[in-house]
């Protein structure tokens, strides 16, 4: 029932982004600086693999 269903929002930037294309550059951009973390360099992986601090295995637990 809801397959071809599409909201108001999606339409909008589906058409903002015809109109806007050197707004993709931008996205791929912002994407790639908040979730894409596999293209750091390997000093900078090391550094964040050695400063990580272990967890409890109960993370409430007060002892």
């Amino acid at each position: 029932m809801l397959k071809n269903y599409e909201s108001d929002h999606t339409k909008f930037m589906r058409a903002w982004m015809e109109q806007h294309p050197e707004e993709l550059e931008t996205q791929r951009s912002g994407r790639a600086l908040w979730w894409d973390r596999g293209n750091r360099d390997p000093d900078e992986q090391a550094r964040c693999a050695a400063a990580r601090v272990p967890q409890k295995p109960y993370y409430y637990d007060a002892n």
